[in-house]
């Protein structure tokens, strides 16, 4: 394993490569990031969006409610969705997404946001994909499930990111 991938690094920066091009985007294919959400993300997403509901910045209240703690807000939480698009398809055009909020999102827990292509269509020279979306918490408890569709601009998956 460590001489394929020693070799591998060796070929890519010496300008040859094992591959025959770029990866390309394909149904059933899942792209992940992983991110916790602090205080300041809470406090820096409320300050843009105007959401000072208490249950983000009051432990109490949000124990009043229900809940263990103080609440990532779940839009925040949703925005790795089209984070995740952008950075794997720069110029690509978020057009839809539906999401179901299924369990808090508390700050520190750890989130795995995941898109998977579920239905690829060529239109012109573009591409409309259609994504299933999931962010799960702490070691794969489902948080958050919907759907999203962008426009992409290629289907090669840009891999510096």
């Amino acid at each position: 394993m460590l001489v394929k991938r020693l070799v591998s690094s060796f070929l890519s920066s010496s300008g040859f490569s094992s591959s025959s091009g770029p990866r390309i985007l394909k149904t059933g294919e899942i792209l992940r990031l992983t991110r916790t959400f602090s205080e300041l993300d809470v406090l820096e997403y409320a300050k843009v969006s105007h959401d000072s509901n208490p249950l983000h910045f009051d432990s109490k209240c949000a124990q009043n409610a229900g809940f263990e703690a103080q609440l990532v807000h779940g839009m925040l939480v949703a925005a790795l969705f089209p984070r995740i698009i952008s950075s794997h398809f720069p110029g690509a055009i978020y057009v839809s997404q539906s999401l179901n909020f299924k369990l808090p999102v508390y700050i520190g827990d750890e989130i795995v946001g995941e898109v998977q292509a579920t239905n690829i269509k060529a239109n012109k020279e573009r591409y409309v994909a259609k994504f299933a979306t999931k962010c799960f918490k702490n070691g794969g408890v489902l948080a958050i499930d919907g759907e999203a569709t962008a426009v992409l601009p290629t289907l090669a998956v840009n891999s510096e990111w």
